[in-house]
């Protein structure tokens, strides 16, 4: 009895003496950041029940914050924004992004690196500025747009809203063409021709094998980016925000932040969370399908070795219109909202372009920015530029490491773990952020209001990508470059720094630029956490917005944007040195 009780121990001690202490301090992160991630679900599950305040020992348990949201009909119609808003941005991005990945892949279609850049660069730029270019445009009141088809038509009515859920839903599916682009362009890559030459050879015309064959098989890959890219418009909060919220067109992002920051009365963090689990659920089942869709998607694999070979259309004639296409794509989705975003920012009040609102050019706006709050909120931002992408990579070597090359019995849990910031909407992890730093560390480290709750939540929001990242990499580096450097007397901090490190430097880089980038213009987890100690500047941006100085949110938009270019020009350059997205 006693060797079957000193046994098992016995077993853990060998196991841990195993490890040099790099190793136990790997395993230390990950054991630790995997308790945090799960800390925040877990956070909102509860208060979600709790009724009074949180700390209050004399605080009971019930369903009243559910019964409160659902028998709420403003709730209702909250949720039927959002599901309008998500399934037209999907609608849209996909009419835009699968067009242009098969034209890449599938055709002879001149210049496709030139597209590859322009897509790239095209999901850095902020969803706010573009929003704002929009709603300058077709605001149903001042928009440009309206106003001269107004003029021209002499109606007193406007033609376009773009302060609607379909409105938003058409801005947002812009922003996210280029993910669609990204997710289903190696799908049509990868994708064996012969079958479509079947169709060709049986008379099938060009529409027939498309919808027939092509379409079908791409259907796994067409899905898994659907999926992704509606959970994306679900949580979004920038273009809502800038359109929808004058408007009292609330989705659940927008609507998270009225009840976490009323205008009058305390937070209501009780609806909030209960609110967030149903959305927690709602992910869950969106993962749940796409895991489904995975385990069958040995149904679709038509390459099959040696006789595959890309199949290229010619497009003749219609390589004109296809960059027709593509250029009035980046003049709706990009160049026509910022140079009219460059121009609210440099008139007294907005008004649509003439030769008399051209002698009106000022730079009043720049002048007049709050230059004191300008700073804090770019010294802040600076500082989580650089420490964001390196804490985040260095949390995903180390998750990466104990997922593929320890012996930790369960270690692939750890990997579930951190892709559960990607299956859950960043703002309902966001709110679990709020929730811990205000009832769980007040005691032990005053962390709200600080840069560091800012810090917490960009790395946890960001550590899906990061992890997916080093684990694609880390498999393709041979066992035997380490064992040897092991067998050698190496530890296994050594080898990570003087073997993996250099191996996985240009996917490091390239991985460090783009959660830098995407830092710099976060504005939906900084929004809920920001108060006046730690803005950032999208969120300072955003604070100009909402006390309707437009043309100064303009102006430091453009501010912004300058400070973006010089990582938007490295980030292109080490792209191009990694071939991601070269010469076909």
């Amino acid at each position: 009895m006693t060797a079957r009780l000193t046994l098992p121990r016995a077993r853990r001690f060998t196991l841990m003496q195993s490890y040099d202490a790099s190793a136990l301090v790997m395993f230390g992160i990950v054991f630790a950041l995997s308790l945090l991630i799960l800390c925040f679900p877990v956070i909102i599950f509860w208060l979600s029940f709790r009724v009074g305040r949180p700390i209050d020992p004399a605080a009971t348990y019930s369903l009243v914050h559910y019964v409160k949201v659902f028998g709420d009909p403003f709730a209702y119609r909250v949720l039927l924004n959002t599901l309008g808003f998500a399934l037209t941005t999907l609608l849209v991005s996909l009419s835009f992004g699968l067009p242009f990945a098969w034209l890449v892949e599938r055709t002879n279609l001149p210049a496709k690196p030139l597209l590859y850049t322009f897509m790239t660069i095209g999901l850095l730029l902020p969803g706010f500025a573009t929003a704002m270019g929009w709603l300058f445009l077709m605001h149903p009141r001042i928009g440009v747009v309206n106003s001269m088809l107004k003029s021209a038509l002499g109606l007193d009515f406007p033609v376009f809203n773009i302060t609607s859920v379909i409105g938003m839903g058409w801005v947002e599916g812009l922003s996210l063409a280029p993910v669609a682009f990204i997710m289903t362009a190696a799908v049509f890559r990868a994708m064996d021709p012969s079958l479509e030459e079947s169709a060709e050879m049986s008379g099938a015309s060009f529409s027939t094998y498309i919808r027939r064959v092509t379409l079908p098989l791409a259907w796994p890959g067409i899905l898994a980016a659907g999926i992704y890219i509606f959970t994306i418009g679900f949580a979004a909060f920038d273009v809502p925000a800038i359109i929808g919220w004058s408007n009292r067109i609330f989705t659940f992002s927008t609507f998270m932040v009225t009840q976490l920051s009323p205008d009058d009365g305390l937070p209501q963090y009780g609806p909030a969370t209960a609110l967030s689990t149903f959305v927690i659920a709602l992910a869950g089942g969106l993962s749940w399908w796409y895991g489904r869709l995975q385990s069958r998607a040995h149904r679709y694999q038509i390459v099959t070795g040696k006789a595959y070979r890309p199949r290229l259309l010619d497009l003749g004639k219609y390589k004109l219109w296809a960059w027709l296409f593509l250029a009035a794509y980046f003049l709706l989705s990009k160049l026509v909202p910022l140079l009219i975003v460059i121009w609210a920012s440099l008139q007294p009040y907005f008004q649509p372009p003439s030769m008399a609102a051209l002698g009106m050019v000022t730079l009043k706006h720049f002048n007049a920015l709050p230059w004191e709050l300008v700073l804090e909120g770019l010294t802040n931002t600076t500082i989580l530029v650089f420490l964001t992408p390196t804490v985040t990579l260095v949390c995903a070597m180390a998750f990466s490491w104990v997922v593929l090359r320890s012996k930790l019995p369960g270690r692939s849990l750890f990997d579930f773990v951190a892709f559960l910031p990607h299956a859950i909407p960043n703002i309902v992890f966001g709110i679990g952020v709020l929730l811990f730093a205000l009832y769980v560390m007040r005691g032990v480290a005053p962390i709200f209001g600080t840069i560091w709750i800012l810090l917490i939540v960009f790395v946890v929001g960001r550590l899906s990508y990061a992890t997916r990242m080093t684990n694609n990499s880390m498999i393709q580096i041979h066992k035997d470059l380490e064992e040897s450097a092991q067998m050698s007397g190496a530890s296994t901090g050594t080898v990570v720094r003087r073997i993996m490190a250099p191996l996985l430097g240009p996917t490091l880089i390239y991985a460090w630029l783009w959660i830098a980038l995407i830092t710099f213009r976060e504005l939906t987890l900084a929004v809920i956490l920001t108060t006046r100690d730690n803005m950032t500047l999208p969120v300072v941006v955003w604070s100009l917005w909402v006390a309707s100085g437009f043309g100064q949110a303009a102006a430091l938009t453009l501010i912004l944007l300058a400070f973006m270019i010089p990582i938007v020009c490295l980030y292109w350059w080490v792209a191009r040195k990694m071939s991601f997205g070269g010469e076909r």
